[in-house]
């Protein structure tokens, strides 16, 4: 489906002039807009969730995969992403709030505040999701947005922001805060990332192929994330009972979402006993192996593992699959995950604090955790409210990109007179 009178310059300008009105509107105002949000998605479930039945039934009969479409379902989804909206609505504004402050020898008082950071433009696939968590983000921190999702999730997307700009509108924001593209033509992509007169940011959420196009080709900065190959190494004390549990929620909880686990790294000296354990216990929900040369020795006589090939330790498997791999030393699991992370979530299973300390403070990835799962590198679980991304970047913002890194600051400067000599 394209439809052909979209006009990006015109959407761009809409959208900056907005930003000005939702910079300047108080708290309140912001929060009612996001209570009227929820409100319109709650009552309008019907007509949301007929249209997501579309495109689902779409997606299989274009043969989408398991995860995608899992990413694509609201049927279950939407009474979440509602409390998602009202829960952003009573956190704390960060428009305004005072960094830091200072008297100078001049008596000039200086001083760093948040401000918002402006038009946001949003490239995404499958994950109609992130069409609320955007508007819901951007409307609390003051922003405004451009969105263009994928294909698959035309109709699901066109569905929401109608309603969601309804919904601001009707407490007296401008409707234009959260504009779509209602067009499969990726040539509107291209278009977007060139939009740097009135887009201050570009976000793209899906595969390695759209990061690396949108680095490539836009003019406007670029924040990337939601791409993660998550590591858990298990050292000699790990207490194994909680270990597995562990390695079974950051694998099938949810295995088609970025902070997912990809790879369990085990110490030699415990893979004799540990890895069976892990093969069992996991595959009781349906996962499957791909292990190394060592690793396989010890689990060799399990269907469901299969020697692992020259890609699969650099590979995000988004499904039921996880690799396994026997180290010799804390400095290996480093290594390892210092050649084939992609710096989202990786963690260490021990109880030998120095080891948690060194793995804590050499793996340099957006989260990393001590004893527990990867499946908490989230906006929610962060306590953040919902999240733009998770972002893998070291400039700006790390991690859950929510209110706070969906903003910049100034400088303000008060005086009473004073010139520079």
């Amino acid at each position: 489906m394209i439809n052909t009178d979209i006009n990006l310059v015109s959407m761009g300008q809409r959208a900056k002039q907005a930003a000005r009105k939702l910079a300047a509107a108080p708290t309140d105002l912001k929060n009612r807009a996001l209570v009227a949000i929820a409100d319109a998605l709650d009552s309008q479930r019907e007509s949301i969730l007929a249209e997501n039945a579309l495109d689902l039934a779409d997606g299989k009969q274009n043969g989408l995969s398991e995860a995608l479409l899992d990413r694509l379902n609201l049927q279950k989804r939407l009474d979440g992403i509602i409390a998602d909206v009202r829960k952003v609505a009573t956190l704390p504004d960060p428009v305004g709030e005072v960094i830091e402050s200072r008297t100078l020898p001049n008596d000039l008082k200086l001083s760093r505040r948040r401000t918002p950071i402006g038009v946001f433009g949003v490239i995404y696939e499958a994950r109609p999701n992130v069409t609320v968590d955007v508007a819901a983000l951007t409307v609390k921190s003051g922003n405004t947005a451009i969105l263009r999702g994928g294909k698959e999730t035309l109709r699901s997307n066109t569905a929401l922001v109608n309603v969601i700009r309804e919904a601001v509108a009707s407490v007296g924001l401008p409707a234009d805060a959260i504009q779509y593209i209602e067009s499969t033509d990726r040539a509107y992509v291209g278009e977007l990332l060139k939009l740097y007169e009135y887009v201050d940011i570009i976000i793209p959420r899906g595969g390695a192929g759209l990061h690396k196009f949108c680095r490539e080709n836009s003019t406007i900065p670029v924040i990337t994330g939601g791409v993660g190959i998550c590591h858990l190494y298990v050292e000699p004390t790990a207490d194994f009972d909680k270990a597995l549990d562990i390695i079974h929620n950051a694998k099938t909880h949810r295995p088609s979402v970025c902070n997912a686990l990809d790879t369990v790294l085990v110490h030699e000296s415990i893979a004799a006993e540990f890895l069976p354990r892990v093969v069992e216990h996991l595959g009781n929900d349906g996962v499957t192996f791909k292990a190394e040369p060592r690793a396989i020795e010890y689990v060799r006589d399990y269907d469901s593992v299969k020697a692992a090939g020259p890609d699969d330790f650099s590979t995000e498997w988004m499904a039921l699959i996880c690799g396994l791999k026997v180290v010799d030393t804390l400095d290996e699991a480093i290594d390892h995950i210092e050649a084939n992370s992609l710096g989202h979530s990786d963690g260490i299973l021990t109880q030998d604090a120095d080891s948690a300390a060194r793995f804590l403070n050499e793996v340099n990835s957006s989260a990393v955790f001590w004893n527990a799962s990867t499946r908490f590198n989230d906006g929610g679980q962060f306590g953040l409210g919902a999240e733009l991304a998770v972002s893998t970047q070291k400039l700006h913002v790390r991690g859950p990109m929510a209110l706070e890194g969906m903003t910049t600051y100034k400088w303000v400067v008060e005086g009473t007179g004073q010139v520079r000599s």
